[in-house]
């Protein structure tokens, strides 16, 4: 077996659809097999999955295992010489994951490789490439140093954000949403830390695939990821378990330096994580008061397909209300025709809806990426589910 997929579920069922649907154009051609872990969804994701792909290896776990135990259940039972860890709020490109198992066949070291990573709104994301968060790299992102030169080799180390977007380069860091890692690595550095929650196991993972002698690259093959559509990060929760995975992390791998190193870099991570606190406190506050935040315009909806989608979203749009103006493209190479002056009027957020079934993966990524309106961002509608996804909520 040449891969081994796994994902790791928690009430997502519509996006890890997508996922999957994308994945099905991915590996063709690859000897494959998916696990799809579920941590006790309940919105009847084992059921949904089930019923829609007979072919997927679904493990249902009676708790929240967390993502580093739900990921090493799936691991121990696969059989591929590969393995890659998959977000389940992610599309992938056509011909991603076959540039990077190529890759990785040609550079026999290359123990962990990520890839190039988009928002919903066409940005490259940050955190597709990292360096180790050192205590002086640590420094030098929290205090903005990262953020004000983010072309030095010192200062923007935390991002590695002087390397080439579109060059391969070995990186410290790969990212858990899109993370290829090879068996004989992994059977030789352990698998992912399960004192990590959720947060913090592909930074853990990556050092020690660097401790153990083994290169981690970055590649310029795509993947869109929704950024936490499996997650609340406006919860208390998540503060708790995303700052509470930086301790552990620093604990584990720089809790011998010097007192004069270890607690500053303690008391801004307690810093950091008081100011979230403090700012969701406020705003529960004021919603608990009866303070109402000011709403903004009524989204805009772009139809980008053949008739069939535009019957379908029209359908959608009368009966939910939606603002919306249609365009039908039928050839693929039209999409780069469509100017984004006509996407966006700086007031409202606009999502671009592209039919699944008609475009690539590759070429709405490609289109979205000339974005430059943080206020325009992607959505997908599969005629054949008739489900409409955007990064901020899911329309049937």
């Amino acid at each position: 077996m040449k891969l081994t997929v796994v994902i790791v579920n928690y009430n997502v069922k519509y996006y890890i659809e997508q996922c999957l649907n994308s994945l099905e154009k991915a590996l063709k051609g690859i000897e494959s097999e998916i696990f799809v872990v579920d941590n006790h969804s309940e919105d009847d994701s084992i059921g949904y999955l089930r019923k829609r792909f007979e072919y997927v290896n679904i493990i249902e776990s009676n708790r929240n295992l967390g993502f580093a135990r739900a990921n090493n259940i799936a691991i121990r039972r696969s059989s591929g010489e590969y393995i890659l860890l998959l977000n389940p709020d992610t599309f992938v490109c056509e011909n991603t994951i076959r540039g990077a198992l190529e890759f990785s066949d040609k550079h026999l070291n290359a123990g962990g490789v990520g890839v190039k990573m988009y928002n919903a709104d066409g940005t490259v994301a940050m955190e597709s490439r990292r360096g180790l968060p050192t205590p002086m790299t640590s420094f030098y992102k929290m205090c903005g140093l990262c953020a004000k030169f983010p072309k030095s080799k010192r200062f923007g180390r935390y991002y590695m954000s002087y390397l080439d977007w579109d060059k391969p380069a070995k990186i410290d860091v790969v990212s858990g949403a899109f993370f290829l890692v090879r068996r004989s690595a992994l059977d030789k550095v352990g698998l992912l830390d399960t004192d990590f929650f959720m947060y913090g196991e592909d930074i853990d993972l990556s050092y020690r695939l660097l401790k153990g002698g083994f290169d981690n690259w970055y590649l310029p093959f795509q993947i869109l990821h929704y950024k936490g559509e499996s997650t609340h990060k406006t919860s208390f929760r998540y503060v708790h378990v995303f700052y509470q995975a930086m301790l552990i992390f620093f604990r584990k791998h720089y809790g011998h330096l010097k007192l004069g190193v270890v607690l500053p870099i303690k008391v801004a991570i307690y810093m950091k994580a008081f100011i979230a606190f403090v700012v969701m406190m406020t705003k529960w506050m004021r919603k608990s008061l009866g303070f109402v935040e000011k709403f903004g315009n009524e989204p805009k909806f772009i139809f980008i397909g053949n008739e069939r989608m535009l019957k379908s979203c029209i359908e959608i749009s009368h009966r939910m209300g939606l603002t919306t103006e249609s365009f039908c493209v039928k050839n693929e190479n039209e999409i780069r025709k469509i100017p984004f002056s006509v996407c966006a009027d700086g007031k409202a957020v606009t999502y671009i809806v592209f039919d699944t079934t008609v475009y690539s993966y590759e070429n709405i990524i490609n289109f979205m990426s000339k974005n430059k309106d943080t206020n325009v961002k992607l959505g997908t509608f599969n005629v054949n589910t008739g489900i409409l996804i955007t990064p901020d909520e899911i329309i049937r």
